[in-house]
């Protein structure tokens, strides 16, 4: 293991996994971004649904196609739709 990835959430989903951010490690030769939605999946059977809508932003970028590599000091954020004002 070489490292982290930050992970923030947002709306729903950190209601499904129950706090605003979380680190997952991640290997020398990285992590695509679903690999990562898999694992948080698996560990939070409730976030499941709500990925299903999300928009992903990479370090600051939206991740707008693709599959992304995610290496270690990276952050991705997970913005389910939501509305405020």
């Amino acid at each position: 293991m070489t490292g982290s990835v930050a992970v923030r959430l947002f709306a729903q989903a950190r209601i499904a996994v129950g706090r605003a951010s979380l680190s997952r490690p991640v290997g020398p030769d990285g992590l695509l971004l679903s690999e990562l939605l898999s694992e948080l999946s698996k560990e939070h059977p409730r976030l499941r649904a709500v990925l299903k809508s999300c928009r992903y932003v990479q370090n600051g970028e939206f991740v707008d196609r693709g599959d992304p590599l995610l290496v270690a000091g990276d952050e991705v954020a997970i913005h389910p739709p939501y509305s405020g004002g």
